[in-house]
């Protein structure tokens, strides 16, 4: 909300036609609806969420994102491959950062050319993946 305001501030002077279009951000949608941020929630002329994906259609995903490279379908193992897309929980933007995030784990590593389950999971344990509720001490 901050980084909105900010941004709001600069365009002051703009003409009024400048609006917000959000998509995918349940959050900040909710946000909006306090009255702190009227002045905000005016300019927002256009909000979605958008539905998790289904299983098959992140498998596509990889898949198509792989021919696009020039890589075999097996660059991850099929243990690897259910693992990011499980942890990327039907979030295409989840499922391809961390397809890039072990793919520079292996280049680290300098691991072979098929990723390997061991890769996706050291990318998991970093704190950014990790989950509120996985980082709540019981």
């Amino acid at each position: 909300m901050a980084s909105l305001r900010k941004l709001r501030l600069l365009v002051e002077d703009s003409p009024k036609n400048h609006n917000l279009i959000l998509i995918g951000q349940p959050e900040l949608l909710t946000s909006f609806n306090l009255s702190v941020n009227q002045d905000l929630k005016s300019r927002v002329t256009y909000s979605v969420i958008t539905k998790r994906l289904h299983p098959d259609s992140m498998r596509d995903f990889i898949h198509r994102e792989l021919d696009r490279l020039g890589l075999v379908h097996n660059t991850f193992s099929e243990a690897a491959r259910e693992l990011i897309i499980r942890a990327a929980d039907g979030v295409l933007r989840r499922c391809r950062n961390l397809c890039l995030a072990t793919m520079l784990e292996a280049v680290r590593a300098s691991a072979g050319r098929t990723m390997d389950i061991d890769l996706v999971n050291r990318v998991l344990i970093q704190p950014h993946w990790q989950k509120e509720f996985d980082l709540t001490d019981f």
